[in-house]
């Protein structure tokens, strides 16, 4: 199963070559990496950034300008509910390399918006072309390794995806001294263009001929079905969803938070890099562990300590003893957790829908992203001079997640099963 070698997988093995020459397993995760990272730039590098776009565009209210992240991850949600099937019929290749090409061209004209509605519309259309690379990342995993094994690529990647929230607001504040807030856009083109012509010079079809599904309206429906309705699948995609949109809430208000309430904008960027630096070091220890301890027993420890850690955190906060220091560290094991919890839930609720994997991490992508917009819309939007509506936002999410878990397993958690 983990092998090229393996006809009915097309799986890279570690140290050994690929179809296409050169090509290993630290390649594949990397380039599984910078095709999730092409989403997480298109978010974070906007945040230092937020100011100088409203006040360019006449966006005067601050809440109002969360839509600029709220647009791009909308799109990108909504998106993704069609690249599955697409994806199960014609390979995962052209439809990455199409996307790519979307999310630069929206790049571009994002440049050059007149108005606050036209950079909208855009940003809507830009997160929906690159939702076919996170489909298709998420697909060519799961073609390639299944278990524990696919835990581990996952955690490898999002150890590399989650490097990028670290530098990205940094990134975009050194631009931001030499270029206007526009060029930012231009350099996320730019971006686009160097993996695009990585991944098509060296990235082999993963989907095997065999294992294409044609589209037809009952196929992609009873595709869709199986994949809300089998339990395991369904309930850690809800998990997913509730996790995102407290992740989405924080994103949205991070930038009003160092503005408004701790009066110290220019921190936001260190700051910030050392939180989502919790996510990427999560990762990496996830990636160690996994194959020990399965996916079960860390991702349900990891939201049992996130929801215990934002219950002290929202404690603290009504107290009156919230400070930069304190809402760095909560918000660093809040996300330490997240990181270690995410990639365990995506591969525990891809397992058993092999046999279409493309669908299935499109319906999973699409009640992620989506569900968790709406809700990150809804901390986001409460956002009131304080981290109330944000630490809030992650006890409470982080506490239904583990009642969906205890549904999904029957009561039980900690228990690891085949494979997990």
């Amino acid at each position: 199963m983990d092998g090229y070698s393996n006809p009915e997988r097309m799986a890279p093995h570690i140290d050994a070559p690929g179809p296409h020459a050169g090509i290993g397993f630290r390649e594949f995760v990397g380039m599984i990496a910078a095709m999730m990272a092409m989403m997480a730039l298109g978010i974070d590098t906007m945040l230092p950034a937020l100011p100088a776009i409203g006040h360019s565009l006449g966006v005067s209210d601050e809440n109002e300008r969360q839509w600029i992240i709220t647009s791009f991850v909308l799109g990108f949600g909504v998106a993704m509910i069609i690249y599955g099937p697409l994806s199960d019929r014609y390979g995962r290749k052209a439809l990455m390399l199409g996307g790519m090409v979307g999310y630069a061209i929206c790049c571009v004209g994002i440049a050059f918006a007149p108005s606050f509605a036209v950079l909208l519309t855009l940003r809507v259309l830009q997160g929906a072309s690159i939702a076919a690379t996170r489909v298709v990342a998420t697909s060519m995993v799961r073609d390639c390794y299944g278990g524990r094994q696919m835990a581990r690529v996952m955690s490898l990647a999002m150890m590399i995806f989650l490097a990028v929230p670290v530098l990205a607001p940094s990134i975009g504040q050194l631009i931001m001294l030499v270029f206007p807030w526009r060029g930012l856009f231009l350099a996320l083109a730019v971006f686009s263009v160097v993996v695009f012509t990585w991944v098509g010079l060296r990235l082999p079809e993963t989907l095997h001929p065999d294992f294409r599904r044609p589209i037809e309206a009952r196929s992609v429906l009873l595709g869709f079905w199986t994949a809300l309705t089998t339990r395991q699948a369904g309930g850690y995609m809800v998990v997913q969803a509730l996790l995102q949109g407290s992740l989405l809430g924080f994103i949205s208000s991070i930038e009003q938070v160092f503005a408004d309430i701790f009066h110290a904008p220019k921190l936001m960027p260190p700051v910030f890099a050392l939180i989502a630096g919790a996510m990427g070091l999560a990762s990496l220890i996830n990636s160690r562990l996994v194959e020990r301890l399965g996916t079960r027993r860390l991702g349900h420890a990891a939201i049992v300590g996130m929801t215990v850690a934002e219950i002290i955190h929202l404690l603290i906060v009504l107290a009156g003893g919230e400070s930069i220091w304190v809402f760095g560290f909560f918000q660093a094991v809040a996300l330490f957790c997240f990181g270690l919890s995410m990639g365990n839930f995506s591969a525990i609720a891809m397992e058993p829908l092999a046999s279409l994997a493309g669908t299935a991490a499109s319906v999973q992508g699409f009640v992620m992203m989506v569900g968790g917009s709406i809700l990150g819309t809804l901390i986001g939007q409460q956002f009131d001079g304080t981290t109330l509506p944000m630490t809030a936002g992650f006890a409470i999410t982080g506490g239904l997640g583990i009642l969906v878990i205890l549904w999904t397993e029957r009561g039980r958690m900690f228990h690891p099963q085949m494979g997990g």
